[in-house]
């Protein structure tokens, strides 16, 4: 079983920056991590991995300093590593992102794919979902837990809602988003660190895959930024220390008295 797992770096939250003539996110220079909820689909895949003969892939798509985050996944037990960049790439909304991503995932080959149920510098939740559609195949979003039965070759997989769970049953190629709570990710190994440093990260351009040229970048994406702004807070604000009985009656009489409730 060949297992891809679609991973983002993105901007340490308190760090973001925002480019004021294409409204993007500016990355150059900003701290960055991986995202939680496509770390914690590593962690999965590299359970399966230990229960079975599998084999694990990690792609992101990003700018050449992603290929730290994908070093990390390396050393965190990855046998694979690829990073699909390229000038033409850049601007790409969730639709012509997750394009690109699904047309390198093809060119791979997977059995299974997982992915972060969204990334923490757009929250759109969308790449995964759309990587499925574009492949055609089935799709299984914000999961809290999966189970592998080599016998059958199903996976059990918890699905979790607002106000209950849902267990469902999928057998042949299908693509998980993952919850970052769902399971506690593993640290790198001090052999891994040591392994990585031997192995190559692969990069996968726009000349190795088949997709439009009008379908990627800023041209392909029908989606558009028209400004930002950043959130102003007023500090002049009163205070008031009260039992929690008063505190919750004077919090509704200030939502009802703005027709909020």
């Amino acid at each position: 079983m060949k297992i891809i797992v679609c991973m983002k770096q993105v901007p340490n939250t308190t760090e973001i920056k925002i480019d004021p003539v294409t409204n993007t996110l500016k990355r150059d220079g900003v701290p960055s991590i991986i995202n939680p909820d496509d770390k914690a689909a590593l962690e999965v895949a590299l359970t399966l991995k230990e229960q079975t003969d599998a084999t694990v892939a990690v792609v992101s798509m990003g700018p050449p300093q992603a290929e730290i985050a994908l070093r990390e996944a390396l050393a965190m037990g990855a046998d694979e590593a690829w990073l699909i960049t390229d000038r033409a790439f850049a601007g790409s909304d969730t639709l012509a992102t997750s394009t690109i991503i699904a047309a390198a995932v093809d060119k791979l080959g997977y059995d299974l794919i997982i992915a972060g149920r969204q990334a923490i510098d757009g929250d759109t939740a969308q790449v995964g979902p759309q990587i499925a559609e574009h492949l055609g195949i089935p799709q299984i979003t914000y999961v809290a837990g999966v189970k592998y039965d080599a016998a059958s070759g199903a996976f059990e997989v918890n699905r979790r809602f607002e106000d209950r769970y849902q267990l469902l049953e999928v057998k042949g190629k299908v693509l998980f988003t993952m919850l970052s709570d769902a399971v506690k990710p593993r640290y790198m190994s001090v052999n891994g660190i040591v392994a990585q440093e031997g192995k190559e990260v692969g990069k996968i351009t726009f000349a190795d895959i088949t997709v439009d040229p009008a379908d990627i970048g800023l041209k392909g994406s029908p989606t558009k930024v028209k400004s930002t702004a950043t959130k102003q807070f007023d500090d002049n604000r009163e205070i008031l220390e009260l039992d929690p009985v008063a505190a919750a009656k004077t919090i509704v009489d200030a939502l009802d008295a703005k027709h909020l409730i």
